[in-house]
């Protein structure tokens, strides 16, 4: 495990800005870089953090790669500084719990959904730990959440079966779908549609200007038998949809024509856990954790498995995620785990 200066000088680039940055001053970031197969195999543990006490359940950085935030189970919210490789700040939410963080389009506001009390969707400022709006309208666990890229608005998805549209503006609930199943939803990377995974076997997408008129798009697929869909996402090219489910499977689907491209196997998940897996920046890679404590890596035009990278953790992590302008990968179970290359390797 590397020290600090070797963690900052892997994470920042010498203008300290990511937007100034290129492949030629900065070898460790994404933005004009494209990752390769050499490159993603020398991932290594960078940093292991210890601030939680019970399951990271959700993560997400800010659109500049700065920032990362986690949700736990022990109703904390934690924020790091990507590039110093530091946890910066910890608040609690006691009161409600928190579940699903997502970072707004401002980086000291969030929206989480609550696992105490009720079910709304809670907007929080993270200078001052206080809650902008709430968001009531669910009445049963809200098992997706999702910001718009390109504005203000989000949708969520729960186990009352209903997909809603919000506006961060307005308390007041600006769309709804009922569907006839659980449902999995996220925006696509332009922010002009939403698809919608309902009972695990059908993906629906709506034109967001158009929603009300139902779905322009509709693909049938084989019901899973052995486990659930528990997200969907997808690529930033737009042209893949991926499935993540609590089984030991993942699903590679074409955003345009709906056909399967790839099942993504071969990892442990032996307690059933809603596995989050994600696209890298580039849409080149897919990275998924295991019960064994490995972290998975498939191509994801071809399918092929490209590595496995061995964690020092002892749990198995349940999210993992790539850095949107840092090469930075970061895995989280009980603890929260920053990758980085080991280009000497190379």
């Amino acid at each position: 495990m590397r020290d600090e200066s070797q963690l900052m000088a892997s994470t920042t680039n010498p203008t300290t800005s990511p937007s100034n940055s290129t492949s030629n001053n900065n070898n460790n970031n994404v933005e004009g870089l494209k990752l390769s197969e050499a490159v993603v195999k020398t991932f290594r543990n960078a940093r292991v953090f210890h601030e939680n006490t019970d399951r990271i359940n959700a993560l997400d950085f800010s659109a500049n790669g700065e920032t990362l935030i986690t949700s736990s189970d022990d109703d904390s919210i934690v924020i790091y500084d990507c590039q110093a490789g530091s946890a910066k700040k910890t608040l609690n939410s006691k009161k409600y719990g928190v579940d699903l963080i997502r970072f707004t389009h401002a980086t000291n506001t969030v929206i989480h959904s609550s696992t105490k009390i009720d079910d709304t969707i809670r907007f929080l400022s993270l200078h001052d730990n206080k809650y902008i709006r709430y968001f009531p309208g669910h009445v049963r666990k809200v098992i997706a959440l999702s910001m718009s890229p390109v504005d203000d608005i989000f949708l969520s998805g729960s186990l009352d079966n209903t997909v809603r549209l919000w506006d961060l503006k307005s308390a007041n609930c600006a769309g709804l779908m009922h569907l006839n199943g659980r449902p999995v939803a996220n925006f696509d990377p332009e922010g002009l549609i939403f698809g919608a995974g309902i009972t695990s076997e059908m993906i629906k997408l709506y034109d967001l200007r158009s929603f009300d008129k139902g779905p322009f798009s509709t693909f049938q697929l084989p019901k899973e038998k052995d486990c659930e869909w528990t997200s969907l996402k997808f690529s930033a090219d737009g042209k893949t949809i991926m499935l993540t489910t609590n089984g030991n499977i993942i699903r590679l689907i074409d955003a345009f024509t709906g056909q399967l491209k790839h099942t993504l196997s071969g990892f442990t998940n032996s307690k059933n856990m809603p596995i989050e897996a994600s696209f890298s920046p580039d849409a080149q890679f897919v990275f998924c954790g295991a019960s064994d404590g490995r972290i998975h890596c498939w191509n994801a035009e071809t399918g092929n498995r490209v590595c496995t990278l061995l964690s020092d953790s002892m749990s198995g992590p349940t999210i993992v995620s790539m850095n949107p302008k840092f090469m930075l990968l970061v895995s989280a179970s009980n603890q929260l785990i920053f990758w980085l290359p080991h280009l000497d390797d190379l």
